[in-house]
């Protein structure tokens, strides 16, 4: 009898060990993947530098998650969106992203917010074959070198830069270009695509000057760049170094400078300032105010958000909500049999796009970057004004 019972339990053993070895196999082969849900995360900023962001773009992609959740999710599985503050410091990224990755068991991240975040994770994700997903970055690092697992709707800030420079000069008759910039990886991509443009069209910079991101006096640096004539800026500046910038400038009585900028310096915040009369901005979707024309299905949306949140959705609301339409399409082209492999064949196949705002996205097997061109904006009387320029790079 005991032989008998013996026997027993090592086949129960050996069996409960296949079992588990099964489910490992499972797991790995469709993570973030069950009967009945899709797991996504995001490491992203609620609470630090870039909270203007990270909250926008997460109450978008939310409300557009809950849409498809509510209609019956994704062939039968709701969609569950884990997120985690990094506050934008690194250190509280690698935490976020190794929860995500081990605990969450995500099947992709969607809309991590920041350039040196991005960076610290990426190789973290992409050990485990987990997609970055449109991140908060226009850093070139988001889409080169080529990865299959990396995917961005945004302008990349270099190639934007580059554009910026040869519109000013080209069109606007401006010869002497400087740049000030935060001695960051965001700063450093702002520096080399004005340095490279510049150098491509037989000019040179006049003056060049940088900051660390906490700096909060620009006078002697607004000094040199006034001594050395600049007449267009290129700005690698988020919110705030950017208002105290165009503050100190305001301040010396500098005027006849085009001052630019890009996606990571577009905000209402800075539009408010007095300073802020005229300045540029290329992006790669324009804001909406209350007041504006709006087809129904943007009014409703509009609508809708201000309903949800108690707030009027901004840019980062915008790109929120595209970045998980984005997925819910990439979502329901990969089918019911969903695997990290289909989920990357879909968003491939996504190459004729445009967002319920009007604006164009493409992929393709050797095109991971959506977005081709920009829109230049500028603030006019505390509002941003969308010029007609579309700026392709």
């Amino acid at each position: 009898m005991r032989l008998i019972v013996k026997v027993i339990s090592a086949l129960s053993l050996a069996t409960l060990l296949a079992a588990c070895g099964s489910s490992e196999t499972q797991v790995a082969q469709n993570r973030g993947v069950t009967d009945t849900e899709i797991v996504l995360g995001v490491a992203t900023d609620l609470s630090g530098a870039t909270a203007i962001w990270g909250v926008g773009a997460t109450n978008g992609s939310r409300m557009r998650f809950e849409e498809e959740n509510s209609s019956g999710g994704v062939h039968g599985r709701q969609i569950r969106y884990v997120v985690e503050d990094t506050s934008y410091q690194v250190p509280k990224a690698i935490s976020a992203a190794n929860k995500l990755i081990n605990r969450d068991n995500v099947l992709a991240t969607v809309l991590s917010v920041g350039t040196p975040l991005n960076n610290a994770v990426m190789p973290r994700l992409f050990e485990a074959n987990v997609p970055n997903l449109f991140p908060i970055s226009g850093g070139r690092q988001m889409v080169e070198p080529f990865h299959p697992l990396k995917f961005t709707q945004r302008g990349i800030y270099y190639d934007e830069v580059r554009a910026s420079v040869r519109y000013f000069v080209e069109e606007k008759g401006k010869t002497t270009p400087c740049v000030i910039y935060q001695d960051t990886d965001y700063g450093s991509e702002i520096l080399a695509g004005a340095e490279d443009q510049a150098a491509a069209m037989g000019i040179s910079l006049a003056a060049v000057s940088s900051h660390k991101p906490t700096e909060s006096e620009f006078t002697a640096a607004i000094l040199r760049l006034k001594n050395a004539n600049c007449d267009l800026v290129l700005m690698g500046t988020v919110h705030r170094d950017t208002i105290l910038v165009l503050d100190a400038a305001r301040k010396m009585g500098w005027e006849g400078v085009a001052w630019v900028g890009n996606n990571a310096a577009y905000a209402q915040v800075i539009a408010d300032q007095e300073s802020g009369q005229g300045y540029y901005s290329f992006v790669h979707m324009a804001r909406l105010y209350a007041d504006d024309d709006m087809t129904p299905a943007v009014r409703a949306w509009w609508d809708s958000y201000v309903a949800l949140y108690n707030a009027e959705p901004g840019l980062a609301a915008m790109e929120g909500y595209r970045a998980a339409d984005l997925t819910v399409l990439a979502l329901e082209r990969a089918g019911r049999d969903l695997t990290t492999e289909g989920l990357v064949a879909a968003l491939e196949s996504i190459t004729d796009y445009t967002d319920l705002f009007g604006y164009r996205i493409s992929f393709g097997p050797d095109k991971h970057s959506g977005a081709t061109e920009s829109v230049l904006s500028q603030v006019q009387n505390g509002r941003w004004v969308k010029l007609e320029q579309a700026i392709t790079y």
